[in-house]
């Protein structure tokens, strides 16, 4: 744990949350495909050969790492794991399982 100088935990965002707060508030949800958005420059950096590999891995041992996702405006957001998506609905998969997490704040 990091700590600050005050020896308290050191917070990720200014929140008071340390990192191992925010780990707690993760979960593991299960979505709809079609209800994800992709913004476009993310599309744009589909690899298909990598979206294939994950595919065949899927298959054989099932999703093993969760996507990223954020609220916005009534939508989710992809946020990390697009070619596991993708490899997803290639399967014909309708659902995938997500993390939400929150927008950074600048």
């Amino acid at each position: 744990m990091h700590t600050s100088g005050a020896g308290r935990p050191e917070t990720v965002d200014g929140s008071g949350f340390c990192r191992e707060d925010v780990l707690l508030f993760m979960r593991d949800v299960s979505l709809a495909i079609d209800d994800i958005y992709v913004p476009v420059k993310r599309r744009q950096t589909l690899d298909d050969a990598r979206v294939q590999a994950l595919a065949e891995s899927i298959l054989e041992n099932g999703q093993q790492t969760p996507i990223w996702v954020r609220r916005d405006e009534g939508r989710y957001v992809m946020v990390e794991g697009l070619h596991r998506l993708e490899a997803c609905r290639t399967l014909g998969e309708k659902t995938i399982t997500a993390v939400l997490v929150q927008a950074r704040r600048f």
